[in-house]
């Protein structure tokens, strides 16, 4: 397909600050090319009229679909604070779940119309999960009442987590006392919202900021939330702390309580202990390098959306997205691994031979669950004796038949992500992305695969990059210095900037 056929997507950027700010958020966590502000159905539409909004925000990735409303609502100041309450989280909260609970409806129902234009003329570009299989997470994220709180009660000023407020009970006084500053159930029978404020929207989507971390946290949290065994919670970020620090026999992260323990109160703490952890501390220097791994993805993302691949072997964006999804579904500590593989494959690969001549180097990493891929990645220096469209040209092709010779290798291979690059990390740079599904491998294959094993010498020096990175790393001895060459080489994106001061910064 060529470049003057495809398909540039438009993405909204939200109408009022605070749906902007949602996107900002989203887009960083989610990656732009999962993440949609302002979705519409055309339900209702007739003439030049208009669609109307699905949701503020939607995010689909695999079988996880996240649903935002975000409500902006003015938080009554009057001398009565229960009814000041009462008024606030009927608008802000209430009304947005019945949003979020619309959009589940029409996703279910009607996926083949939605859109990204309140026109209803752009095509929502993602294939969505079959209904049967997708998990939803609804998420709404209400603003104005952290300051409130905050004065009312103290702390951080998000709002508690009671489970045993359902329904009405948060605002109908006739149904008995109020808890001001309080969420429980909105509706039960309609499926488990999650109420996010200002105060803890930025802790979730800076602290989980992977859709594999956030989907996570989120199933687990409402696993724990509708089973009956939490009786309160000083807050969102509390239950964060308390499940970052707890592990399940699955050696995931999860609400860990002993089995007879069956009204559990989380209170304040939880979350501050987290951050002042030595432990947080190396995990933060420790996930720098993750997020080169990110710009990778995004640069990637942004070519798709743009409609400016140098070569797409499908037109739909489903199908382009495949490798990338295969890369954004890693977590942030694998990504922390990936990404030191990649680096450090560039920055001891030499641009040119010894005597000029070209390049390459290739790095095979194994999966370390069943359902992860093999990650082939190849560097192949520019010759200086033919065009660069033709190198590209070779370049996507040597890396497809390696990711073929993946196959002899490790019989067991299903899934393989090809990156290929040139070596170095000075001036811009070009890429390849390539997925194959190994799954329907045949003799015919195998003979062709064995053949370019042969003439091209594939994988025969195979340098194989396996550690065990903790997500929380041991402290280093005090006289071992740690080398600074990463930190202090170019920015592997292209910026020209250091690593350290671009893709290389603090964990966000």
């Amino acid at each position: 397909m060529q470049n003057d056929k495809r398909r540039r997507i438009q993405r909204a950027d939200g109408v009022t600050p605070a749906e902007r700010y949602l996107k900002r958020l989203c887009d960083r966590t989610f990656l732009s090319l999962w993440s949609y502000a302002g979705v519409y159905r055309d339900q209702g539409k007739s003439g030049n009229g208009d669609g109307k909004e699905v949701c503020d925000l939607l995010v689909v990735f695999e079988n996880d679909i996240v649903i935002f409303s975000d409500k902006y609502c003015e938080f009554p100041r009057t001398d009565r604070p229960e009814r000041d309450w009462c008024r606030w989280v009927r608008r802000a909260v209430f009304e947005s779940a019945q949003q979020v609970w619309g959009a589940e409806r029409w996703l279910k129902s009607h996926s083949n119309r939605l859109y990204l234009d309140r026109k209803c003329t752009e095509p929502f570009p993602l294939a969505l999960p079959d209904p049967s299989k997708a998990r939803f997470h609804r998420i709404v994220v209400a603003h104005n009442a952290s300051q409130r709180c905050r004065q009312a009660l103290g702390g951080s000023g998000s709002l508690m987590l009671i489970p045993r407020i359902v329904g009405a009970d948060h605002y109908d006084t006739k149904r008995g006392p109020i808890k001001p500053f309080a969420i429980g159930q909105i509706d039960p029978t309609k499926g488990y919202v999650h109420v996010l404020d200002d105060t803890t929207l930025d802790i979730l989507l800076g602290k989980l900021d992977t859709i594999s971390d956030f989907v996570n946290y989120l199933t687990k949290k409402e696993q724990f939330v509708t089973s009956g065994r939490l009786l309160a919670a000083a807050g969102e970020e509390e239950l964060l702390g308390h499940y970052l620090g707890k592990l399940n026999a699955a050696g995931e992260h999860d609400f860990v309580f002993p089995e007879a323990a069956t009204a559990i109160g989380i209170n304040e703490g939880f979350w501050d202990d987290f951050l002042i952890s030595p432990e947080r501390e190396r995990q933060v220097e420790a996930d720098r390098i993750s997020y080169a791994w990110d710009a990778l993805i995004e640069k990637f993302a942004s070519h798709i959306l743009g409609g400016t691949s140098h070569y797409n072997s499908h037109p739909e964006i489903s199908e382009q997205a495949v490798p990338l999804r295969f890369m954004a579904r890693e977590s942030r500590t694998r990504r922390r691994m990936l990404a030191q593989a990649l680096l450090g494959l560039l920055d001891k690969t030499p641009v040119r031979g010894s005597s000029g001549n070209m390049v390459r180097a290739n790095r095979v990493l194994k999966p370390l669950n069943t359902n992860d891929p093999y990650y082939v990645f190849m560097l192949l220096s520019v010759p200086d004796d033919k065009p660069f469209e033709e190198y590209r040209v070779i370049r996507r092709h040597l890396l497809e038949k390696l990711c073929m010779a993946v196959k002899l290798k490790f019989p067991d291979a299903m899934d393989v992500v090809g990156l290929a690059m040139e070596p170095g990390r000075e001036g811009p740079k070009t890429e390849d992305a390539l997925y194959m599904d190994l799954r329907g491998w045949t003799p015919e294959m195998q003979v062709e695969a064995e053949k370019y094993r042969d003439q091209l010498s594939l994988l025969k020096h195979l340098e194989m990059h396996q550690s065990n990175v903790k997500e929380y790393p041991d402290p280093e001895p005090q006289n071992i210095n740690r080398p600074q060459s990463l930190r202090n080489s170019p920015c592997y994106c292209g910026s020209g900037r250091k690593y350290k001061r671009c893709c290389g910064r603090a964990a966000r």
